[in-house]
């Protein structure tokens, strides 16, 4: 009749392996599913991978407007040193 949409749990997010009815499913960020440890920790390392490269990119071009700011020159800044106890 028309096209079922499948379920999120049949397939390994990673690799489309399909996951056995009982067989363990290994879950990573709440409803993505994969089929072993191996498939979850190989996008856990891509997403801190993606993330470490969009936090550069973001890092690097503030760092580049605060640079040329000529309104931020050091002798308008205060700086306060010590410690600093949290209990």
């Amino acid at each position: 009749m028309g096209s079922r949409k499948p379920h999120f749990l049949e397939a390994c997010f990673l690799c489309r392996k399909p996951l056995g009815y009982n067989s363990d499913i290994f879950m990573y960020r709440g409803n993505t599913p994969f089929c072993s440890k191996e498939c979850r920790q190989e996008q856990i390392e891509v997403d801190e991978s993606a993330e470490k490269k969009t936090w550069k990119m973001s890092s690097s071009s503030s760092r580049s407007i605060r640079k040329s700011d000529p309104k931020d020159s050091a002798s308008d800044k205060t700086i306060r040193t010590g410690t600093v106890a949290v209990a």
